[in-house]
Order: structure tokens, then C-alpha cells, then sequence
């Protein structure tokens, strides 16, 4: 299910990682330089107190004040414990219900109809893994669970986390911008669903094929027939009928 640690504690980490309170510490760092250099004369610790609250007030106003409320991204987070499909049924409806609700406009409509696309495909594998008679390997089977309960919430809580504008317009480190590196994971997981889902589809191909075998070799040409019966069919008996009627 679901977890969340919001306290005192997170709240406090969300105000010092504000941009807000940046702006706030950046002013209030020029006015003690300036104060060091000797060019405030008396006025103090008082002016720094102003700017860093000048500081602060322009820098909520320019990129958001911190909220006491905890962003519906942060709060997909999840469990994995108990059920694998249940964990993972859990996991992919909070993922749908966020990316339909869009916080902030923060997902483009491509990238939101490939997450949603994503879930469909996850839950089909979910529900071809409870009927398939194959089996998927241990770190297959990490990769499956994984990817709909830690992968998949991880990599939409970390896109979220960015400004609409910087993650369309600013380049990484790796030479796109974090909307298209975003995709490209989408990418990667999805090409993983599909090989999971087509192994466990050639097993079970395999095993109607030798299911297949084992029904021809029992029942065809001519197999199957009870012990000592013979191969061709007998002719039918033929009835000869009296010549001349029976007297009473």
C-alpha cells in the first residue's frame, strides 16, 4: 500500500529545499558581505533578517512558495510486501490515478498517454502470468514486480519533481532534456514488458506444440484402436432372404 512519512521533518526539509528559501539565504548572504566590507556603516544582523524575508517573498513569487502539503508525487510509494499482484495492482492504479491528474500540467499528453499505455501493459502481463503455464526466472520475475511497484512510481516521482519549463527546455548531462530522457525510460520498460510477456508466450506455445505431438502420436493414423482390432474395416454380413414364404 501506499506509505508516507510526512511530519514535522519533511516539512522542514521541503521549506530548506525551497526555492524560496534559497533565494532568501542569497540575499541575505549579499547583505552580510556587504555589511563585512563596511559599506552598511551601523545597520546590522537586522538587514540581513529583511533581505533573506525580500529574498524569500520575491523568490516565492517567482518559482512557488513551499507548501505544507505533501506533492501527490511524493506520496507514490509503495510496499513490497505480501501479494506480488496485488502489490503490483496497487502500485499501477496510483500511478494511473496521478498521471491522469496531471499535477501542474508537468506531463506532456505523449508522455502521459505512454505511462497510461505502460499500465495496460503491465496488467496484461499481470493477468497472461496468473494463466500462463510457463514461468518467468528469479530476476525476471524481480524485473516484473519491480517494474510496476519501484521503477515505474520512481521515474514519474523524479520527472515530476521538475519544472515544466526546465524539463522541456534544458539539456542534461547527457545531452537531452529531462522530458525526452523521461520518455526513453518509458521506452526501456516497456521493451522489457513486451520480452517478458513474449517468454512467457513461446512457453506455452512450446507446451501446446508437445501437448499437440502427444495427441497425434496417441489418436492419429490409425493409432488408438482397442488391442486386437484390425487395421481395415470388416465387410457387413449379408442377409439371404428365403425363396419361397413359410407355410402355415
Amino acid at each position: 500500500m501506499p506509505t508516507s512519512s510526512e511530519g514535522p521533518g519533511t516539512r522542514l526539509g521541503r521549506l530548506i529545499a525551497s526555492p524560496a528559501n534559497w533565494c532568501g539565504l542569497a540575499a541575505a548572504i549579499v547583505v552580510l558581505g556587504l555589511k563585512a566590507a563596511g559599506l552598511l556603516g551601523t545597520l546590522g544582523l537586522g538587514l540581513a533578517v529583511l533581505g533573506y524575508a525580500a529574498g524569500f517573498v520575491i523568490g516565492g513569487l517567482w518559482f512557488g512558495f513551499p507548501s505544507s502539503k505533501e506533492p501527490a508525487w511524493e506520496a507514490l510509494q509503495f510496499d513490497d510486501e505480501g501479494d506480488a499482484h496485488e502489490a503490483m495492482e496497487r502500485a499501477l492504479n496510483g500511478v494511473r490515478r496521478l498521471t491522469e491528474h496531471n499535477p501542474g500540467n508537468r506531463i506532456p499528453a505523449s508522455l502521459q498517454a505512454r505511462v497510461l499505455a505502460l499500465c495496460g501493459a503491465l496488467e496484461g502481463l499481470l493477468d497472461q502470468w496468473e494463466r500462463s503455464r510457463g514461468t518467468l526466472s528469479l530476476q525476471d520475475s524481480f524485473h516484473a514486480r519491480h517494474i510496476a511497484i519501484r521503477y515505474l512510481p520512481e521515474a514519474l516521482n523524479t520527472y515530476l519533481s521538475i519544472p515544466a519549463a526546465y524539463a522541456s527546455g534544458k539539456l542534461l548531462e547527457n545531452g537531452k532534456t529531462a522530458q525526452d530522457t523521461f520518455k526513453d525510460t518509458l521506452v526501456e520498460l516497456e521493451a522489457k514488458v513486451h520480452q517478458l510477456g513474449d517468454d512467457l508466450a513461446s512457453q506455452d506455445a512450446h507446451a501446446f506444440l508437445v501437448h499437440s505431438r502427444f495427441l497425434k502420436e496417441k489418436f492419429g493414423a490409425g493409432r488408438g484402436l482397442l488391442p486386437g482390432a484390425a487395421d481395415t474395416p470388416t465387410e457387413s454380413p449379408t442377409l439371404t432372404l428365403p425363396d419361397q414364404e413359410p407355410k402355415r
